[in-house]
């Protein structure tokens, strides 16, 4: 017995197989730049209130948009299933952005660091990091991340001494940021016909003298990072700088004024941990790469499967329909698809 089946159907059957596998695949993100598990602080077991907690965290720091200034601070849950998060935003980015970066973040950190209760990753334009221990308005200088730039200066001399001086100027203008924004950026002359461009940036809950030391902590990793390199970024949990002898940052962004500020939620502090030792980032080329290849997955098997399902569709129904037939069902059922997608 021969089965008939309509177009519109056809389509919404076809398309109930190959969306799971376009969903699967549209799912990639782009790794890390830097990340670590603090295996000192504990782990939670699969199913537990504390993962529970940080999924519930994760999805609200994701759908939670009232916030334009990059920087979030959340807390879930009772003690000892609590847990505590950071995130900051570069600062020149805008909100579109950052919440991308910040849904990339999210989702590979956990992975990256299994059931650890702690775990602070990142790429070049955010930083997120959690635990079960309070992490809010207190200085953290560890673990720090390094990347430097492969590209050596021409004359380390004249050029480290004009980074020096600017990065000395951008930990000053940095530090006296509000509650909201402590983040700067500016540039000075350095070697031949090339400039050299910085920016600092702290995580706001810090006071001014917090942020200061955590900068000035960051000024003196520059030798180990990228001493006589064109440029470097180090990550730490409380703060971050970068510099690079091309303009990497919005420049109408970073100038424009900070926002309003108001006084910051107070959570009582806790005892610091140590953390681990500082962590060397080979500099690659891994983020444009990432990025490609996510592209490529995404575009390409979309393409095919999308070629093979008309063609498939059409051989379907030429078999089966006389000519005037399978026409009149095709802009039918084309109709019927386009009004189901625009309803989803």
């Amino acid at each position: 017995m021969e089965m008939r089946m309509d177009f519109p159907r056809l389509v919404f059957f076809a398309y109930t197989i190959l969306i799971p596998h376009l969903v699967a695949v549209t799912v990639a993100q782009p790794d890390l730049v830097y990340h670590n598990c603090s295996e000192n602080v504990g782990t939670y077991s699969n199913n537990s209130t504390y993962q529970s907690n940080l999924n519930t965290l994760l999805s609200t720091l994701f759908s939670y948009k009232e916030i334009n200034y990059g920087f979030y601070n959340f807390s879930v849950g009772q003690s000892p299933n609590e847990v505590n998060a950071i995130a900051l935003c570069r600062g020149d980015i805008t909100q579109d952005k950052c919440h991308s970066c910040l849904n990339d973040s999210r989702l590979q950190l956990p992975q990256r660091c299994p059931y650890q209760n702690e775990a602070i990753g990142g790429y070049d334009e955010c930083m997120l990091r959690y635990s079960n221990r309070s992490i809010f308005r207190t200085l953290e200088i560890l673990p720090s991340f390094y990347v430097p730039n492969p590209n050596n200066v021409s004359n380390e001399d004249v050029f480290n001494q004009a980074l020096k001086t600017l990065l000395d100027s951008l930990r000053s203008k940095a530090a006296s940021g509000n509650s909201l924004l402590k983040f700067a950026t500016g540039e000075a002359t350095g070697t031949g016909d090339k400039r050299i461009y910085g920016f600092m940036q702290c995580t706001p809950d810090l006071n001014e003298s917090s942020c200061s030391s955590c900068l000035e902590g960051a000024i003196n990793d520059v030798p180990a990072c990228c001493g006589n390199k064109e440029g470097g970024r180090i990550f730490k949990p409380s703060c971050s700088l970068r510099f690079e002898t091309f303009r990497f940052y919005d420049f109408t962004a970073a100038n424009t004024p900070p926002p309003a500020t108001w006084p910051p939620s107070s959570p009582s502090p806790s005892d610091n941990l140590t953390p681990p030792s500082p962590a060397i980032v080979t500099p690659t080329k891994g983020k444009k790469s990432n990025t490609s290849r996510t592209l490529i997955l995404i575009v390409v098997p979309t393409v095919i499967i999308s070629v093979l399902l008309i063609s498939f569709i059409c051989f379907f129904l030429k078999k089966r329909r006389p000519r005037g037939q399978f026409l009149s069902k095709l802009i039918i059922g084309a109709s019927s698809f386009i009004d189901f997608a625009s309803c989803n």
